[in-house]
């Protein structure tokens, strides 16, 4: 009986994804799509997300490697798990809204190496080198936040919810406090007792990398290029440093010229805000922050140079309803900041979907709410694969 109503829960979560799924002053409702192509853009004879594929690719992947996580895995050991952290992030979020893009990039960064076991959160001992500490990860906030509310779930339910659910319920509520959609998400990840910083320094890609690299990389983790794209929807919120785009707008690939695929109108704006430095460092030289990510705050590079700050939202564009949408139309514009942003239009099976989001912001919605539901729940730990620390810090010693 349980394992059927399991499954009825899944199949109407990917419903509700599929079909625009909605979270409105404490309600959850969708509106029924259309099933027409009103984008105006060519889109796939098949695409990835069709409802068929969908459950098939749902129920394999939690066959394969989830067969542990379920909705509500906590009812029982910590109903108020989920409320706990809802509450947390909502209050934090309106003293420092700084906190969602903080806590969305924390996430990638976890679950981009080795999946979601709150690797990232670990710090170093005698037994383990911290990720933290590898370059890309310096500019990283949000450890204070996580380890906060599960301080607050110790003292409720000790020892029982993993800091790998913490991090992704957190970094939820943060998409859905910053404007994005809701989207469900089964439980009962468990920590990872290692840390992989050599890992996290070569795989991270970086705000230079190609559009090549980048694609191959997310498709090592079996992101598609419609995937990959929305999940770059993340960048229409929070800040960076003028130290990792500088090259574009004063020596572009060693020519001593703007890149000319910025527009030539932001190319100045830019450079009232990032004024010419002598000491930036060339491109890839840098400590540079990972994609997508949207929050580069923090350590700025290795070498000093311009530390001017740019807000990724340009003071919030077109509202929070707008979230995600309004990086795709500056991209359209020739607007893109970092030069990974900008090479999404560089080619055909990613310009399509960065053309379809700039123009349908439900269509963003439903495939972003997709993408994190399949990120948050890429290459777990379950069941005795890992633990359930006490302190997101610290593995648990040894019996």
């Amino acid at each position: 009986m349980r394992f059927l109503v399991a499954c009825l829960v899944i199949a109407l979560s990917v419903y509700f994804a599929f079909h625009g799924l909605e979270y409105d002053n404490g309600f959850i409702r969708f509106t029924k799509r259309s099933p027409a192509n009103r984008t105006g853009v060519k889109a796939p004879q098949k695409s990835p997300f069709e409802e068929d594929d969908l459950m098939t690719w749902y129920m394999e992947d939690s066959d394969r490697q989830s067969y542990s996580l379920h909705y509500d895995y906590y009812q029982d050991s910590c109903p108020t798990a989920e409320r706990i952290i809802t509450r947390g992030i909502r209050e934090l979020y309106d003293a420092k809204p700084s906190v969602a893009p903080s806590l969305i990039r924390l996430l990638f960064h976890d679950c981009f190496i080795e999946g979601c076991d709150a690797s990232v959160l670990l710090d170093a001992d005698e037994s383990l080198t911290s990720e933290k500490e590898a370059p890309p990860n310096l500019s990283l906030k949000g450890f204070d936040v996580i380890e906060s509310i599960k301080s607050e779930l110790e003292t409720v339910c000790p020892g029982v919810v993993s800091c790998a659910d913490v991090l992704v319920l957190a970094a939820r509520e943060a998409v859905l406090m910053a404007g994005g959609p809701f989207y469900p998400l089964e439980t009962g990840r468990k920590d990872s007792v290692v840390a992989f910083k050599e890992i996290a320094e070569r795989e991270l890609p970086k705000p230079q990398a190609s559009i090549s690299v980048i694609l191959a990389s997310f498709a090592t983790r079996g992101f598609n290029e419609r995937e990959t794209v929305s999940l770059f929807g993340a960048h229409s919120i929070g800040i960076t440093h003028c130290t990792f785009f500088e090259d574009r707008l004063y020596n572009f690939s060693g020519t001593g010229k703007p890149d000319p695929e910025l527009d030539t109108g932001f190319q100045q704006e830019l450079k009232t805000k990032c004024p010419f430095s002598a000491s930036a460092p060339s491109p890839g030289t840098g400590i540079g922050p990972s994609i997508p990510a949207s929050d580069y705050g923090g350590v700025s590079s290795a070498g000093g140079g311009n530390d001017g700050v740019i807000d990724l939202s340009y003071n919030n564009e077109g509202g929070e309803e707008n979230f995600g949408t309004r990086y795709y139309k500056r991209l359209m514009q020739k607007k893109g900041l970092m030069y990974a942003d900008q090479q999404l239009t560089g080619r055909e099976e990613t310009e399509m979907w960065v053309r379809a989001y700039a123009s349908d912001t439900q269509l963003f919605r439903r495939d972003f709410a997709m993408s994190m539901m399949k990120l948050s729940n890429y290459h777990v730990l379950t069941g005795p694969l890992g633990q359930v620390r006490t302190t997101c810090s610290k593995v648990l010693p040894k019996n």
